[in-house]
């Protein structure tokens, strides 16, 4: 049945476009973008007045935790968190058990996909086998199988000529080198950022450096491979500084950020809080800024949740005992409207770029935008409407977020994949 959306504002930054105006939708394809639109009898109206209609909402740094690890999630229930957060894509990470090394895992992860998936997932491969830095893993094979990154993401690739050697070969095939930028050396026992609350609280400090010295390698490793090098959940004033040299210098290096590196800072572990640990840390306020900065200059791509689920048995101990990592899926869009757009005047358009268009583009995926005859994915926003975020009733397995109780201004309100709307109730 066709679908006309009438009377929305939509915003769509692959086409310069932000107007009240009506979109039509047949066979799962936009099919027209105009007022008083001819449609069939039979066609179904959702009315978009007072809501914002944007392409559909990608976020291309998530943990499914499928397979190996369901207690902590599924493709079922991380996608259904990620439908309600208004996303109608996903990409997955690897550091599943067994880890997504292999064509014959790829292939599994998406065979869960077609029997249980709410929205689109698309799979990122590893980097080396098991994630242990040491021997190459199937690239070629992978991609075949669907994967459209690597990444071992969780570890940083140590072996500068293995790194190498995998650009080359992510060059060879189109898709991006996904790199967890962290020396271990420097980063070695840290718990939290280095600095005031670490030696308030008596605990290791991860150093900042340990992201920037792996950022400034990968740069060279890029200008000598001509390979795609995105940077993983960038969190330091400095590694933003490297990345947008690179894109001066027209190397093609990208970037993503986290939306609770963007609205928090260290000081909320100073409670101890297990939920205020993370991987990269929560840094400074002068990295906050400066990662604002990065948004409003466009050297930041995309804004990507590294929704990291854990069980509340994991979570729930001492800091420097629980796992790294919070959820973010169901979040993430009503606080970055509310944090990033209200608080600090970003754009619409430019939040929408970041979560859609800007992803679609950075991993070479379907979507990112309205076109005619493009698949018709789309997030629909109310940016007026309040939320109390309450982890109790997400669809995640887990609880592990830092935002709990938060009032925030502006949420999703609805999702259609292929014109459908999904349905997450």
């Amino acid at each position: 049945m066709p679908l006309l959306i009438r009377n929305g504002r939509l915003v769509d930054p692959s086409q310069n476009l932000d107007r009240i105006t009506d979109l039509l939708i047949s066979d799962g394809v936009i099919s027209a973008i105009g007022n008083a639109l001819d449609f069939p009898t039979d066609t179904e109206v959702f009315d978009a007045t007072g809501l914002v209609i944007a392409p559909g909402f990608i976020d291309i740094h998530v943990h499914l935790r499928e397979p190996g690890f369901t207690s902590k999630e599924t493709v079922a229930t991380g996608t259904l968190a990620a439908a309600r957060g208004g996303f109608t894509g996903v990409c997955c990470m690897a550091n599943t058990s067994p880890v997504n090394d292999s064509p014959l895992v790829t292939r599994f992860i998406l065979d869960r996909v077609r029997e249980s998936a709410a929205v689109r997932v698309y799979p990122i491969g590893a980097i080396t086998k098991g994630l242990e830095g040491q021997v190459m893993a199937e690239i070629g094979g992978m991609v075949e199988a669907g994967v459209v990154a690597i990444s071992d993401d969780g570890h940083s690739v140590s072996n500068a000529q293995l790194m190498r050697r995998a650009m080359e070969y992510a060059a060879d095939f189109g898709i991006p080198v996904v790199d967890h930028c962290e020396n271990k050396e420097l980063a070695a026992g840290g718990v939290i950022n280095e600095g005031y609350y670490s030696t308030l609280l008596g605990l290791r400090g991860m150093t900042r450096a340990a992201e920037e010295v792996d950022v400034a390698r990968d740069i060279v490793l890029a200008e000598l491979t001509g390979a795609h090098v995105h940077i993983a959940h960038l969190s330091t004033a400095g590694s933003l500084k490297l990345v947008r040299r690179a894109q001066a210098e027209e190397l093609n290096v990208t970037c993503e950020v986290t939306p609770h590196h963007l609205a928090l800072t260290e000081d909320l572990t100073e409670g101890y809080n297990p939920n205020a640990k993370m991987n990269p840390p929560l840094r400074t306020q002068a990295d906050v800024d400066a990662l604002l900065e990065g948004i409003a200059d466009g050297t930041i791509g995309a804004i990507a949740t590294d929704h990291a689920p854990h069980t509340g048995l994991e979570k729930d101990q001492v800091l420097p005992h629980s796992p790294f990592g919070i959820i973010g899926l169901e979040s993430a869009v009503s606080l970055m409207l509310d944090r990033l757009h209200r608080t600090n005047a970003v754009s619409l358009p430019r939040i929408v770029e970041l979560f859609s268009t800007g992803p679609a583009k950075l991993f070479n995926l379907p979507g990112g935008t309205l076109k005619i005859g493009a698949p018709a994915d789309i997030t629909v926003l109310d940016v007026e409407k309040t939320v109390s975020v309450d982890v109790s009733g997400w669809a995640s397995k887990s609880r592990n977020s830092p935002f709990d109780k938060w009032e925030l201004r502006g949420a999703p309100v609805a999702v259609f994949i292929d014109g459908k709307e999904v349905k997450t109730a």
